[in-house]
């Protein structure tokens, strides 16, 4: 992927330097994640200790989920250069996103607002809660941001086999394709549908499921014409986001989890949706063709 000669999007705030630190109250996310960890801890006076360091630790800026082994990545040495590196690529690809939908989002009469890209190490606040690198890349529509662990590039090439410049532009240009959504005020449309359906999960992740498949197919109508803008793309590049997209399908991970597959319990598609979705966007770059709602 040619991006030597491509600018850094002036949108990131960079918050790798203060990885591990929290401060402030925890969320109710935050502390609903802990519970589990808490409780047995209750019962002995030695996890009581342990519970007060933490609270010592938390009170004093420090994150207690990387001294339990739940900080993602800060407690994993980092390759500084190899951070830095990918930090100037993924600015890049972001500024390319940028420049793609100001253009054509406006053929469309529509104006971009450009969100802004968190880069963190392990854990950070969002306008959504708590971010941990478990999470994985995601948007949070609240405070209009897109919160990325460049750690997590080393799980997309070691874990699901899917190494690549143009694989990591794809991740990031999925949770753009959220952002456009929430600007269409399809995010919100979703959101109320779940809340009047109560506690069916079953049509909620149905829904979902829609809404992932359409910011794939927006990553993939950028890529179409962040490639008439930029001529970016190399050979093999395309190959590099539809394994991707694969490697990350709902049936493929609960394969690899030791699960039988269970479409009901899908949130982001099958493989062969999102390859085909991501697919769709690409050869035709026309947001029309991207209605998974039909």
């Amino acid at each position: 992927m040619r991006m030597d000669n491509e600018e850094e999007s002036s949108n990131v705030d960079d918050r790798r330097a203060s990885t591990g630190r929290v401060g402030g109250m925890p969320s109710m996310q935050t502390m609903m994640i802990l519970w589990p960890l808490v409780k047995p801890l209750l019962k002995s006076k030695f996890g009581l200790v342990i519970i007060g360091a933490g609270i010592a630790a938390y009170l004093m800026g420090y994150n207690p989920l990387a001294i339990i082994g739940m900080g993602g990545t800060s407690s994993q040495p980092v390759n500084k250069a190899e951070d830095e590196k990918r930090k100037v690529f993924i600015s890049k690809v972001l500024k390319s996103t940028e420049d793609v939908w100001t253009e054509t989002l406006a053929k469309y009469g529509m104006r971009y607002s450009k969100p802004t890209m968190v880069l963190y190490r392990g854990y950070t606040k969002s306008g959504c809660g708590a971010a941990q690198s478990q999470m994985g890349p995601f948007y949070c529509p609240a405070d209009k941001k897109v919160y990325l662990d460049l750690g997590f590039f080393d799980d997309l090439a070691k874990r699901h086999n899917s190494p690549g410049d143009f694989a990591q532009a794809y991740v990031l240009a999925h949770e753009i394709g959220h952002h456009i959504q929430d600007l269409q005020g399809t995010l919100n449309k979703v959101q109320q549908a779940k809340q009047s359906w109560g506690g069916n999960s079953k049509k909620a992740n149905a829904l979902q499921v829609r809404v992932e498949l359409q910011a794939d197919c927006y990553a993939g109508a950028w890529a179409y014409h962040a490639q008439k803008k930029f001529k970016m793309l190399e050979p093999g590049d395309v190959e590099e986001a539809l394994r991707a997209a694969s490697s990350i399908g709902d049936d493929t991970l609960q394969r690899q989890a030791g699960q039988k597959v269970r479409p009901d319990g899908f949130t982001h598609g099958s493989s062969k949706q999102r390859v085909a979705w991501f697919r769709r966007g690409f050869e035709s770059g026309d947001l029309r063709q991207c209605d998974t709602f039909k």
